[in-house]
């Protein structure tokens, strides 16, 4: 059988083709970025941080924002964004699906965050409780229920070993 020559592909087709994959992403990323100038449209007071338009899905728009009194202002203006999606869009979005994700969608990792993290799994770095910690802690096990009481008990007699 004879060896077909394969001669390579110009890989600017593929940006500009209308099928496949990267147009899927292109065609995608475009369609969220006009929905995100829609909603910045009808809320110009919101500040840029503070909502993302996460994904669409059929009919409906899914936008998360940082906080519940964002949440609520795009409540409010939900009608309109809804009027102007449905003009811009040919009827393709009808709803809008609004959720609160108070870590936020463009916060960075912060390095304090891993600290914390780092030194609750570290065992050489829990903090020791005092003597009068300890003892405070049997004062309230004596007139505390059954189960809390050994728990006191036991926390105390923790403390007392670190300190030690």
């Amino acid at each position: 059988m004879a060896r077909r020559p394969k001669v390579p592909k110009n890989m600017s087709t593929l940006f500009h083709s209308t099928t496949g994959t990267l147009a899927q992403i292109q065609v995608k990323t475009n369609s969220l970025s006009l929905l995100s100038n829609i909603v910045r449209q009808i809320c110009p007071d919101l500040p840029e941080d503070a909502f993302n338009i996460v994904n669409f899905l059929q009919s409906t728009l899914i936008i998360e924002v940082k906080s519940p009194v964002w949440g609520q202002r795009l409540q409010f203006e939900r009608n309109n964004i809804c009027r102007q999606l449905n003009d811009e869009t040919q009827g393709q979005f009808t709803k809008i699906d609004i959720k609160v994700n108070p870590q936020g969608h463009r916060q960075t990792p912060n390095q304090k965050t891993y600290e914390y993290i780092e030194s609750v799994n570290n065992k050489s770095s829990v903090q020791n409780i005092s003597t009068t910690t300890a003892s405070h802690l049997l004062d309230i096990a004596e007139k505390a229920p059954k189960g809390l009481k050994e728990k006191l008990q036991r926390l105390a007699a923790n403390a007392s070993k670190r300190n030690k």
